[in-house]
């Protein structure tokens, strides 16, 4: 019986590798003539370049106008310069003449207001720089841009600084350190 199925199945299964194998070989050759008529039928277009603009010239007109480059001007300029560099000079030159104290050595950011006395009755405030106090009262100079004390009170000292702006130019700001609360 086993024998009797193997011998119908035998045919039925060459006979279906046969339709198989006529039908993949035509379908093969229909979509290669397809390809093959598509690919000749497809032409690219390109489109032209377009013709190049032609250069005119325009005149100069400003023969009779200032030279941007002229020696007149430039000693103008360098004249103003000068003088505005004298004039910022000015402002920063006794910083410079003078003996630094020893605050100056520290920026203000590293300067910590913890308290304030009042010997004599002028106000003194107390400054914590590194684990080290300094009394500090009007006149004094803190920090690295010639910061100079102009008041002092128990929760504030108020110092006039002189520092470069953007444009490289001495001008004076307003500053101050604040008394810090102790942290716990």
């Amino acid at each position: 019986m086993m024998i009797a199925r193997m011998v119908y199945r035998l045919p039925i299964a060459a006979m279906c590798a046969v339709v198989l194998a006529g039908c993949f070989g035509e379908e093969q050759e229909d979509i290669q003539r397809w390809m093959t008529e598509q690919r000749n039928a497809t032409k690219p277009t390109v489109a032209p370049l377009p013709e190049p603009k032609r250069f005119s010239p325009a005149p100069y007109g400003q023969e009779a106008a200032v030279e941007p480059f002229s020696n007149v001007k430039l000693t103008q300029a360098l004249k103003r310069d000068s003088a505005q560099a004298t004039a910022n000079a000015a402002l920063v030159a006794p910083e410079l003449n003078r003996r630094k104290e020893p605050l100056e050595a520290f920026p203000l950011d590293t300067m910590a207001l913890v308290g304030s006395l009042l010997p004599a009755g002028r106000q003194v405030a107390l400054v914590k720089v590194d684990n080290l106090l300094y009394q500090v009262k009007v006149g004094n100079y803190l920090g690295q841009n010639y910061g100079k004390v102009t008041k002092v009170t128990e929760t504030e000292v108020s110092l006039r600084e002189i520092v470069q702006d953007a444009a490289g130019e001495w001008i004076e700001r307003q500053a101050s350190l604040q008394l810090q609360e102790r942290s716990k």
